[in-house]
Order: C-alpha cells, then structure tokens, then sequence
C-alpha cells in the first residue's frame, strides 16, 4: 500500500485554498459541500504573501501584512458565518500561513495527511506562463486536485 492509500472511503481532510476571490469562494462552497456528504474535516489556508518589491521597502511590508491580516480576519468571519448554516456540521480549521500560496498549501496538505485539495480557478493572465497554483499542486502529485471555476 503507498503513502497515498490511508484505507478509508472517500475523504477524511480535505484542504481548502481560500483568498477571497469569486473562484476561491466557490472552491469554498463546493468543500463544504463534499465534506458535509463524505463527512470530512475541512481545514482552509488563507497564504498571506508579501511580494519581492515589499520586502525592499519596510514600511511597505508591513502595510501588506497588515492588509492580509485585515482579509484573513475578513475570511474567518465569512467562513464561521456559512459553518453555522451547514447541518449537519462540518469540522473545519482556519489557518493563515505567511508564504507563496501553492508552497503552503502543499506544506499544510502534507502536514495535516490531506486526502484531497481544493482551490478556485486562477483568473490572473501571469498564470498561464508562470503556472497557477492548481497546476503547482497537480505537479506536486501527492492527492487529488479539484479546480472549482
């Protein structure tokens, strides 16, 4: 049996790529959707990242962490509001990790044996020559990837 196979039907932890954005959300609705019916645990990971140009200019930095503390704190508020109306309930863990979003996804998935990943559809043009972060956690190979558009 590989690493991968943990014996058990369907999706025990399922991670969850949130930022926000209309894909994200999606994403978002439709793990709780599935976490509900398999009776997974949910565990959302909000990467708050600083780009290259901030980290030059130290009042910049900390203008960005504190904007992705204001969305992190935005997110976790939204998140509690739709597990209230979730029935049955749906476990779930919120975390903010500071870093390239697919490197902390891949980081958090591992850590936490994650059976499954979830994440919204990238939007951004740069993607598609740079990679998105789906095909980041495709390439890396280790669970399912599902790309909600």
């Amino acid at each position: 049996m590989s690493g991968f196979e943990l014996g058990t039907d369907g999706p025990q932890v399922i991670v969850v790529g949130i930022d926000g954005s209309d894909t994200s959300m999606r994403a978002t609705a439709y793990a709780w959707g599935l976490a509900r019916r398999q009776g997974s645990r949910l565990v959302f990971v909000f990467a708050a990242s600083s780009n290259t140009i901030t980290s030059f200019l130290p009042d910049a930095t900390a203008s960005a962490i504190m904007a992705g503390q204001e969305v992190a704190t935005d997110l976790v508020e939204r998140v509690s509001r739709v597990s209230e109306t979730i029935h049955p309930p749906v476990p779930y863990t919120f975390r903010v990790e500071q870093g390239d979003a697919a490197s902390m996804l891949i980081r958090v998935a591992d850590e936490v044996r994650a059976d499954a990943v979830v994440v919204g559809a990238s939007v951004q043009a740069g993607h598609r020559i740079m990679g998105s972060v789906a095909i980041r956690l495709v390439r890396a190979g280790r669970w399912p990837v599902t790309v909600v558009p």
